[in-house]
């Protein structure tokens, strides 16, 4: 059949030029495609923290809010003078998450590595990390073109929190890390349950009973257990202490 050298050459210019042809009709595909993550899991993992998994960082707007209550003058003469307040205390929508919040959710592989080991999926609750991701991924994809046209004011009356994510999926979060540790790419997944969770603490002031009742105890107290700090050593008073 490929006797010819002329009809050779002419299969083989063919089969050359329709391989490089659809290189670059998949390269432009696939930006576009759930295979994205293929142009960002290396940039990913670059810029993954270095601090330890079970690190939880603080947040930017209540240290500087301290700041200014424990130092109002030298905190206001610090400041710039456009240096405004915080719209919100932790994430409610995807226009609250960080650059790397968002570069973790392009990253996602949807392995479902990360649910794998989760003991709180494992033990039956709604909680499944590779969701949250692409939740966050879905919601950006769907809030983006507004953010981009009309700016943050704009409200389509929809929210990651409660559309997409509930608040029963972040309350049983562990914050074990044991998804960060799972995933191959260096995703981050409790730190923007842990922001979700911020926002519903400082904001709309829901958390579960047992954290109220903790919370109430530190205002009162000034310490998680409910009695006053001077009856603290109580439970010293029948002990034979030698002070000699």
């Amino acid at each position: 059949m490929f006797t010819d050298p002329g009809r050779l050459i002419f299969w083989h210019e063919f089969y050359w030029w329709s391989h490089i042809l659809l290189i670059f009709l998949f390269a432009n595909i696939l930006p576009y495609s759930k295979h994205f993550h293929v142009f960002v899991s290396v940039p990913n993992v670059f810029l993954s923290r270095l601090e330890a998994l079970g690190y939880l960082s603080n947040m930017d707007a209540v240290t500087k809010e301290v700041k200014m209550m424990m130092n109002p003058e030298t905190a206001f003469a610090a400041a710039p003078e456009n240096d405004a307040p915080p719209a919100r205390f932790g994430v409610k929508d995807v226009e609250d998450i960080t650059w790397k919040n968002y570069l973790d959710a392009l990253a996602c592989t949807e392995c479902g590595r990360c649910t794998a080991v989760c003991p709180a999926n494992q033990t039956g609750k709604k909680l499944s990390p590779r969701k949250i991701m692409i939740d966050v991924r879905a919601r950006m994809k769907e809030r983006g073109p507004d953010l981009i046209q009309f700016g943050k004011d704009h409200n389509d009356n929809k929210s990651l929190l409660r559309d997409y994510i509930s608040e029963e999926e972040l309350w049983a979060c562990t914050t074990c890390n044991a998804c960060a540790q799972e995933c191959p790419v260096n995703i981050n997944q409790p730190s923007i349950i842990l922001d979700m969770r911020r926002y519903l603490v400082m904001e709309e002031a829901k958390a579960p009973s047992g954290l109220n009742a903790m919370f109430t105890n530190i205002e009162n107290n000034g310490a998680p257990w409910q009695y006053s700090p001077a009856d603290r050593l109580n439970w010293a008073d029948d002990l034979y202490l030698n002070t000699k």
